[in-house]
């Protein structure tokens, strides 16, 4: 049975992107959130947005500056975060 799964960091964006793309192909539906803070732009999160876009993996910031298709505003990102049936941090 899938399950719906936030995934939520914000220094280890690279590996939770990865973590999500498993789900995926487990069968489950997953999403990415990195709240407060814009998307890092070293090579590893770079390849891993790119996977995300030919997955249809959505991915989602609330920083203000981020990519507008991107971007929740902290009220959006926290409705959202409520309709998962799992949420799962990715710690520094």
């Amino acid at each position: 049975m899938s399950k719906r799964i936030a995934i939520v960091t914000r220094e280890r964006q690279a590996e939770a992107i990865r973590i999500a793309s498993g789900l995926l192909l487990l069968g489950d539906e997953a999403e990415v959130f990195v709240p407060g803070t814009l998307f890092q732009e070293d090579d590893a999160t770079v390849a891993q947005l790119k996977i995300c876009a030919e997955f249809d993996l959505p991915v989602y910031s609330s920083h203000p500056e981020a990519p507008e298709a991107l971007r929740l505003s902290p009220d959006e990102l926290a409705q959202k975060l409520s309709t998962f049936e799992r949420i799962l941090p990715i710690l520094p």
